[in-house]
């Protein structure tokens, strides 16, 4: 008998006597809830599949700025409005089959801005801060330097393989994210010509707008549908705002970027409000272009006041499905909760919350309308913000509410103060110095007190620890939460740029030579 096979009796004799064991003494938790719970969940993942067939259709949705604390909160948020324990409700997403954590460094800074995020997530390349569309070479507004340099994005590739692409966002449609799927540029806030000229672009030289390039995409039959916010950013500054009296488009240039979508043919149509959205028909041909406002759209939590109506996120994403799904090539679309980002960035947890939701119930309608067994789904975030959970609250403690101790009495801060369970690292929620003299030490004073504060108020601003006019993103990993064809892909901690190549490899756009090619020098030592 060799040494292996008395080793593997020994531990079968071993398994058999744990298991007789087990069976004559069932464990004392056994019955308790959330072992029961947890084991069922166990027999769900035992039972998972992988999918390992061709992708037909790819939704890519990125939660700008929603740190793994944001999906947290919201859960625990949606929850309690729900009436139901928070803890441990599930949102949408956390039921997604696969996870995995994504980094998000850029190629310059710890902590990325959403250009170079967005453009690593639909390239497969890392880039600096600030930039679209480009290589790590590209300095940020060296229109000169970023010639020869424009990465292809997933959505190219799509285009020139015959399918169906679109874009959503309820930011504007040019802002970084959004623009990502389509623009290349040395400069993020070169949104239009005005903006351009504003930060040191040449309007009308070798680089061009991004509603410019959206508008004029070169790639296949461009985009079938684009929804968000920026009509500013396609309308000439002598052109009054359909909506907001008063205001007019930001362009210099006397285009209107609108009619020159809709001269293209008779089946480019834009629309502006929420009728004239409820009256566009998905069975049909056209390609859409949606401007909800002169600038983003309006949070979830305004959404019902605006003036001339938006549609939800939701609402966008099935109008999109519902067209796209028309060709049988499948299709590629990319649907952002721009406001998340915005909300945290107002130090204004509430709002962000209820954008989360959104978000959420966005990723629900895409569910409803897809399979499966053809559908990839991939939901992330571009980057991180500051916000905190923390303390010791009692469960069940409103999220946004005051820390309370278990017998229900408010707990304090080492000022003697309450505080609540969301805060930021910085934001416009710390107290700022007296003077804006550097030299000034003296804060303004003490920490405001909050016993009698209304924390659950929409407009409240959290407090934070740094004062700063804007709170800003953070460096810590996001979430990749996903499901479908190759999901079983997302595993452990990748770069962001890794998601490009798992749904490039799903779809079967990606380009064998190029994927297996080894790494120039410069990438190998930018990487380190």
């Amino acid at each position: 008998m060799t040494r292996f096979t008395r080793i593997m009796l020994a531990g079968t004799s071993l398994l058999g006597l744990v298991t007789a064991a087990s069976a004559q003494q069932p464990l004392p938790q056994a019955n308790d809830s959330y072992f029961v719970k947890a084991a069922a969940e166990l027999q769900k993942a035992l039972a998972l599949q992988p999918i390992t067939t061709r992708a037909k259709h790819v939704i890519l949705f990125i939660g700008d700025g929603m740190s793994i604390p944001t999906i947290t909160a919201s859960r625990i948020y949606e929850g309690q409005k729900k009436g139901v324990d928070g803890e441990s409700y599930h949102l949408t997403m956390d039921d997604l089959d696969y996870v995995a954590l994504s980094r998000t460094y850029s190629n310059d800074f710890q902590v990325t801005d959403s250009a170079p995020s967005a453009t690593a997530m639909v390239t497969g390349v890392k880039a600096n801060n600030d930039t679209i569309g480009v290589d790590q070479t590209v300095a940020v507004g060296d229109c000169a330097g970023s010639k020869g340099h424009e990465v292809e994005t997933l959505f190219e590739m799509a285009e020139a393989a015959g399918m169906e692409t679109g874009v959503i966002s309820t930011a504007r449609i040019t802002h970084a994210t959004p623009a990502a799927m389509y623009a290349h540029t040395p400069h993020r806030d070169w949104e239009d010509d005005k903006s351009m000229a504003d930060t040191g672009g040449t309007p009308g030289g070798d680089c061009k707008d991004i509603a410019d390039q959206l508008v004029n995409w070169t790639a296949g039959d461009g985009f079938e549908v684009a929804l968000g916010g920026g009509r500013g950013y396609f309308l000439p500054n002598g052109v009054a705002d359909p909506e907001d009296e008063g205001k007019t488009g930001h362009r210099r240039d006397g285009r209107d970027l609108t009619a020159e979508w809709t001269s293209k043919d008779n089946n480019h149509v834009w629309v502006w409000n929420e009728e004239q959205f409820a009256k566009l028909d998905p069975a049909g041909d056209e390609k859409v272009l949606g401007l909800f406002e002169g600038s983003h759209m309006e949070y979830k939590a305004d959404r019902a006041k605006d003036k001339g109506g938006e549609p939800s996120l939701a609402e966008m994403t099935s109008f999109a499905i519902k067209r796209l799904m028309k060709d049988d090539k499948g299709f590629v679309l990319m649907v952002e909760g721009g406001r998340i980002d915005h909300a945290h960035h107002a130090g204004n947890a509430a709002r962000a919350l209820e954008d989360t939701v959104a978000f959420d119930d966005a990723i629900k309608a895409a569910l409803d309308l897809t399979n499966k067994e053809d559908t990839l789904i991939v939901a992330t975030a571009d980057h991180s913000h500051s916000l905190s959970i923390q303390g010791y609250p009692k469960r069940n403690n409103p999220i946004l509410g005051l820390v309370r101790n278990e017998d229900g009495s408010l707990a304090l801060a080492g000022d003697g103060k309450p505080y609540t369970t969301l805060a930021y690292a910085n934001g416009p929620g710390g107290v700022f110095p007296a003077t804006t003299d550097s030299a000034a030490a003296e804060p303004a004073g003490p920490r405001e007190d909050l016993t009698n504060a209304d924390t659950t108020s929409v407009d409240f601003v959290q407090q934070s620890t740094l004062p700063m006019s804007s709170e800003t993103h953070a460096g810590d990993d996001v979430a990749i939460l996903a499901s479908g064809p190759h999901a079983y892909l997302f595993h452990g901690i990748v770069d962001e740029n890794y998601i490009y190549h798992v749904m490039a490899k799903a779809a079967d756009l990606m380009q064998d030579s190029a994927s297996l090619e080894a790494p120039k020098k410069q990438d190998t030592a930018s990487a380190q």
